[in-house]
């Protein structure tokens, strides 16, 4: 899937934005991940050689094997969380960041921010009140893999309410301005009529609150869902089964590059924070974003076993190749490369990965050659690792019919990438950084090649939903 073109919106503006004569500054910096990722290896390996170690150690470990529970797993996102929390305080220092919208230096009386703060608790605690409504409401919820996340935060909202308390008074007295979206909605919910004769609620806040917390519930419960079967599955099967054939060998490592993009993307739902500088900036304010986004995740998925589900009659490169070790390990190796791409696109952002969002501009590891490398990685994969065009069944229909609904869930990620553009163009940061690749990317500077055609100039047209970014 190749980079974008200029967004039809940005193309009316009178000015064009130059390509700045370096790749802009990360707003995340290559240690957050690489931290990140060797804490959670050395978990995986802790858990997968637990009776090895009790015995080295001396430790009665009974009959129990290796841990790979549920507890076991969420265990493993804090080995992924906790060093890039560290990195990112002490060694980036992101707390000092001027984006946090923090002071360190300010220390308000408590009566001056006490109202702010119970205001905004009272409208995160709604806020809280309505995804649990939601989360009752919807059966889907309550089933499958998704029981295990329903349960977990079952247990873990009493201490969120009891701690957000103290974290609220905390941080109220240092932030610059912590009349936010919260508080706005809280001030509504409280007080509409007299916040509407003294200073009008500010609407576009209260918006903003509300999508990045949907963003944030969605798929907070559907990254939790999957770290359990994915860890297990990790954590437990016997290396000799890993090593029997290159196909056994290459599903294991792809499936240890999943573990990285779930286990980091996990800790990006989770942590977002002002005093990490990981808060949302912005929600996506376009409803074709969400759209597209939604239908590429449970329960409103198209592919697997949906409209678009191009594997009817189908195998993967396993079934093809077998007999042939040869070709099987290349295939393998071209399969681990690009999902290793895509673990790296998700690694790069630390503890600020999340969908529909903008939580700051990346533009280290494998955005320094394309814009869009989870998405063009993902797509290829599919592409090699399914191979739409071979069918069990031997009819040429299926072939055909898998063919074209795997380019039109590659057409839906391409969606998804312009209604991000969309929404990211409206900062800066990440105009700048658009003009560069456009200009240096190694992507979009093959497929200028290919075709022919001169490289484009951004040309842009703010949109007053986006409104400005902190």
């Amino acid at each position: 899937m190749p980079d974008l073109a200029v967004p039809a919106a940005a193309e009316t503006a009178a000015d064009a934005i130059e390509a700045p004569a370096s790749r802009p500054r990360s707003a995340v910096s290559a240690g957050v991940g690489i931290v990140g990722i060797l804490g959670l290896f050395s978990y995986l390996l802790i858990a997968r050689y637990a009776p090895e170690i009790a015995a080295y150690l001396g430790v009665d470990w009974g009959q129990r094997g290796p841990m790979n529970g549920p507890n076991s797993a969420i265990a493993s996102v804090l080995a992924c969380g906790v060093p890039m929390v560290l990195w990112s305080l002490f060694v980036d220092k992101v707390h000092r960041n001027p984006s946090t919208g923090i002071d360190w230096s300010l220390r308000r009386p408590w009566r001056e921010t006490i109202d702010i703060s119970l205001t905004k608790i009272a409208g995160l605690w709604t806020t809280w009140a309505l995804i649990a409504g939601f989360y009752a409401l919807m059966r889907y919820y309550w089933e499958g893999n998704y029981a295990f996340s329903m349960d977990l935060l079952e247990r873990v909202v009493p201490w969120l309410l009891l701690v957000s308390v103290p974290y609220m008074l905390w941080l109220d007295r240092r932030m610059v301005e912590p009349r936010d979206g919260c508080y706005q909605f809280g001030r509504w919910l409280i007080a509409p009529r007299q916040a509407g004769r003294s200073q009008p609620v500010d609407g576009r806040a209260i918006a903003h609150h509300l999508r990045a917390w949907a963003v944030k519930a969605f798929f907070t419960a559907f990254m939790l869902s999957i770290v359990p079967g994915n860890f297990s599955s990790l954590a437990s099967v016997p290396m000799r089964d890993v090593l029997a054939n290159p196909y056994m060998t290459g599903i294991w490592t792809i499936n240890l590059l999943y573990l990285v993009d779930v286990h980091v993307a996990t800790v990006g739902y989770i942590l977002t924070l002002k005093p990490l500088d990981a808060h949302i900036r912005t929600a996506n304010p376009y409803g074709m974003a969400w759209v597209a986004a939604l239908v590429c995740y449970p329960p409103f998925i198209l592919m697997n076993g949906g409209p678009l589900d191009y594997t009817v009659n189908g195998s993967d490169w396993g079934y093809w190749l077998q007999g042939h070790d040869t070709l099987m390990t290349l295939w393998g190796v071209a399969l681990v490369f690009l999902v290793g791409i895509y673990a790296w696109a998700t690694m790069a952002f630390g503890i600020r990965f999340s969908n529909l969002t903008h939580r700051g501009v990346i533009t280290h590891g494998p955005y320094a050659f394309t814009r869009h490398p989870a998405y063009v990685s993902k797509n290829l994969s599919w592409w090699i690792g399914s191979l739409p065009f071979l069918v069990t069944s031997g009819s040429a229909a299926d072939a055909v019919r898998n063919t074209i609904l795997l380019a039109a869930v590659s057409g839906v990620y391409y969606w998804r990438a312009k209604t991000e553009e969309k929404h990211l163009l409206g900062d800066p940061a990440y105009q700048a950084y658009w003009a560069w690749a456009q200009r240096n990317a190694l992507v979009p500077r093959l497929f200028a090649k290919l075709s022919g055609r001169a490289l484009p100039r951004i040309r842009l047209d703010p949109d007053p939903r986006v409104g400005p970014v902190a």
